[in-house]
């Protein structure tokens, strides 16, 4: 009986598959590494065929781990960061560069070379911009485009199809073109509410008149819990399972993780407008949903039917959270590396200098963390992180303070987003985290304490790949929608509440950060 299904999740370094069953249970779960070419500190790029490999093996490892046949399986999806995938009209490789053998032709998602294409699209202050903050960011597809069109003019003569990531594997899954609702309202200025989505005029402004034609893009996406297509035979036998079984369309890797957090309360659109999800790993994205469009600068949406049917999704985010400690880690001569055992090294040491010295641990040091730029609340790539209240401590002691305060830090960007869309009309009373951070307990701290409220966290389970899961089973027909697959599929999880005597220590920690973006500004200005 095939009453299982397959997730797979590719983030910015490598790929993992999970094999589900419909009662939500993973039983096994396997990882692949994938490449990352980073020629410059604004530019990154992947082999979009290293990527689909990468996946291959990660779902034949976890199908022979998980006890149970190919002919129990009745689905694959996929979810993926939203990185540009670039391909000529027969399928082939669009070169954006070659390195070692490797043929690179794929934009990540970190990818900000498009900046000034991003400040261009801005400027023309067109309504589509409303629903991506009435800023583009050079993190979404058009400005990349743009400068494709502009700076690679050969590569752009040569294209036939542009995806974003999820698609692309959904079509090396099925040979199907189809792009899901999901990336294409999400990262490519699609309004999924309007007859037409795509605003011509908009691209005619900004120099795209033949974006559509070129990139072999449809006039309708499929929504989330739909099949795009059936796994093909070549794509089966890499893979180690049936042809014909149904391929899930694509998502946005947050949304994925925000579908498996939320995915349980969906069914009652009250419940559902006073959670959030916070998703957040390398960079942190948080999700809300509303019955009705809210509009925000720097909130990116609101974007119809994202996820779940009738609803308007919006995100704001922070472009390096977990990128930044690890950055840290990779700067300090102490820090052994960005390696898991270098984070938990200095988490531990944490702990015990805390219990020592308590809240004067640190207490100097203050933070802005957009070493990155910023998504949420000033939409601005090009604002830069700052450290201030340093020594000549090189010591590992010192490094542990430095990464506890950028702990901190990253706490109070949340907040001030949180602040950002209570102006827009969310309030959530409780936040659902997943991604990297639930394994950091420094973060999870500081998420109840800083932003005052509930943090709820998915026991034992990758949320991410459950609610790729929960896509996948829908589009198989195991589930009638994606509210009953979040109910039946649904995890235990643990309540993180804050705790009230941190507050005034908090309060005073947000009036320095806010602060120090005043003075950042002054700076900025002179």
């Amino acid at each position: 009986m095939r009453d299982h299904v397959i997730a797979v999740d590719v983030g910015t370094a490598s790929a993992r598959a999970g094999v589900f069953d419909a009662a939500g249970n993973l039983l096994a779960r396997r990882e692949c590494p994938i490449l990352l070419r980073r020629p410059g500190a604004e530019r990154g790029e992947h082999d979009s065929e290293d990527i689909w490999q990468a996946s291959c093996k990660a779902v034949a490892g976890a199908l022979a781990a998980s006890g149970i046949t190919a002919g129990q399986v009745a689905s694959v999806g996929f979810d993926a960061t939203c990185s540009l995938v670039l391909r000529a009209e027969n399928g082939s490789k669009i070169a954006l560069a070659e390195e070692d053998g490797i043929v690179f032709d794929t934009m990540s998602w970190l990818d900000h070379r498009a900046s000034a294409e991003a400040e261009e699209c801005t400027r023309t202050s067109h309504p589509a911009l409303a629903h991506c903050g009435e800023v583009m960011s050079p993190e979404m597809q058009v400005p990349k485009l743009m400068w494709l069109k502009r700076q690679r003019p050969d590569l752009w003569a040569s294209a036939g199809l542009f995806f974003d990531l999820a698609d692309f594997l959904t079509w090396r899954a099925t040979g199907s073109p189809a792009r899901s609702l999901c990336t294409l309202t999400a990262k490519w200025n699609y309004l999924a509410h309007e007859g037409k989505g795509w605003k011509p005029d908009f691209f005619s402004a900004i120099g795209l008149d033949d974006l559509v034609a070129r990139g072999g893009l449809p006039e309708q996406g499929v929504a989330v819990g739909r099949p795009v297509g059936v796994l093909s035979p070549w794509a089966a036998a890499e893979m180690g399972l049936d042809p014909g079984i149904a391929v899930a369309a694509g998502m946005v890797d947050a949304y994925a993780g925000a579908l498996g957090v939320l995915g349980p309360v969906a069914a009652d659109p009250g419940d559902l407008s006073r959670q959030a999800a916070l998703i957040a790993g390398t960079s942190s994205c948080l999700v809300a949903f509303a019955p009705e469009p809210r509009f925000g600068r720097s909130i990116w949406g609101p974007f119809f039917e994202a996820i779940f049917p009738g609803q308007w999704l919006v995100e704001a985010g922070q472009s390096a959270t977990g990128g930044l400690l690890g950055h840290l880690l990779l700067a300090h001569a102490e820090g052994g590396g960005a390696t898991t055992a270098a984070h938990q090294r200095v988490i531990a040491r944490i702990m015990e200098m805390r219990a020592e010295e308590g809240a004067r641990f640190g207490e100097r040091i203050n933070i802005l963390p957009d070493f990155h730029g910023n998504r949420s609340p000033f939409a601005d790539d090009r604002l830069t992180g700052t450290i201030a209240g340093l020594t000549l401590d090189a010591s590992f002691d010192g490094l542990c303070r430095i990464y506890w305060r950028a702990c901190v830090s990253i706490a109070l960007g949340l907040r001030q987003i949180l602040e950002t869309l209570e102006t827009s009309g969310f309030r959530p009373e409780r936040l659902h985290l997943t991604g990297g951070h639930v394994r950091n307990p420094l973060l999870v701290e500081l998420y109840a304490d800083v932003t005052r409220l509930e943090i709820a966290v998915t026991r034992g389970e990758d949320a991410v790949l459950l609610g790729t899961a929960m896509n996948a089973a829908t589009a198989a027909g195991l589930f009638s929608t994606l509210a009953e697959a979040g109910v039946a599929m649904a995890r235990p999880v643990t309540v993180i509440r804050p705790n009230p005597a941190t507050r005034s220590l908090y309060d005073r920690d947000f009036a320095r950060f806010l602060a120090m973006q005043r003075h950042r500004a002054e700076l900025d200005a002179l």
